[in-house]
């Protein structure tokens, strides 16, 4: 598939999911990008703000599985995963999946359930294959993980930790909705109190899978200059120099943001990437890779502000 072609796909997923989803065209868009970066995306933000309809939709635009995990404080691993069990009738143990052998993962409240669930997602993550009682298993090569965090500061959550952090590609955090905006979420969606379904708003897959994997390889081909990619690495390190942080972002940071950025040019119908790429991504890429550090924490600073200094102090090439 060639750009335009991944253009033209992105303008309709858009679209069908825009059916349902009132607003959130920033969320979206990093939906798409971490879709054809083969990146997993943390959405953090308050209750009703349309996560989990967001996620089904986008799941029903391009025509992939969608499984949904309710993370609770009693949560096992097993329950994300699987177990083998005995079939009295064969004899022989047989493997029951959990739920997360799907395709687009919605992992909802992620930080309600301990970190020891929470690390039942690591292995899937990052090589999208889980081991069973020493048995590998694959997953789907389009298994992505769509988690949703209410945020740190609300009773009853489990701060996520740093090597599973580092595995998604964006955390974004949701805002409320403008207030045209509300007055067409209440207009759209004020005559029950129950959630409807993406095909109950019409919703319906606009590509197949085939061209789905076909347009994902074709972000891989997008060039990034020689000056890009060492404008991606100062920023990179640049955050590990900064006072304000205790712990700046990792060499897989840098990887992920540059494979982010090819897909954010393919998006746009280029197959090239150019400075501003970097400059909108940088911030989703890195909030939650860096740790601020004790003494900016009182002085009330907070990590995206770091970060913005950073981006802005960071010459960008011509």
């Amino acid at each position: 598939m060639n750009i335009d072609g991944i253009k033209t796909l992105a303008g309709s997923i858009r679209s069908e999911v825009s059916k349902a989803v009132i607003g959130q065209d920033d969320t979206v868009d990093l939906l798409l990008t971490a879709l054809f970066s083969a990146g997993h995306i943390l959405l953090e933000g308050p209750p009703g703000t349309a996560k989990t309809l967001l996620a089904q939709c986008f799941a029903a635009a391009i025509k992939l599985d969608f499984g949904r995990i309710q993370f609770t404080p009693d949560l096992m691993p097993g329950d994300v995963l699987g177990s083998n069990l005995f079939n009295f009738s064969t004899s022989e143990f047989s493997l029951t999946k959990g739920p997360i052998f799907t395709d687009i993962l919605l992992a909802d409240e992620i930080n309600r359930t301990p970190p020891k669930t929470q690390a039942a997602l690591l292995e899937a993550m990052q090589e999208r294959k889980v081991t069973i009682d020493g048995k590998a298993h694959p997953l789907n090569e389009r298994f992505t993980v769509i988690a949703t965090q209410n945020p740190i500061e609300q009773q009853g959550t489990y701060p996520l930790p740093e090597a599973q952090l580092d595995r998604f590609l964006f955390k974004h955090v949701l805002a409320y909705p403008s207030r045209e905006e509300e007055l067409a979420i209440v207009e759209a969606h004020g005559n029950r109190t129950g959630m409807k379904t993406a095909a109950a708003f019409g919703v319906s897959p606009v590509v197949e899978a085939a061209e789905l994997a076909d347009a994902v390889n074709s972000v891989s081909q997008v060039r990034v200059q020689d000056d890009i990619m060492a404008y991606i690495v100062d920023i990179i390190r640049a955050s590990r120099d900064t006072p304000t942080l205790s712990h700046g972002a990792s060499p897989r940071a840098a990887a992920a943001l540059a494979a982010a950025s090819r897909a954010r040019a393919a998006l746009d119908g280029r197959d090239y990437v150019v400075p501003d790429d970097v400059k909108a991504l940088a911030l989703p890429a890195l909030r939650h890779r860096v740790i601020l550090s004790p003494a900016a924490e009182i002085e009330g600073r907070t990590t995206d502000e770091t970060l913005v200094d950073i981006i802005e102090q960071s010459v960008a090439p011509r």
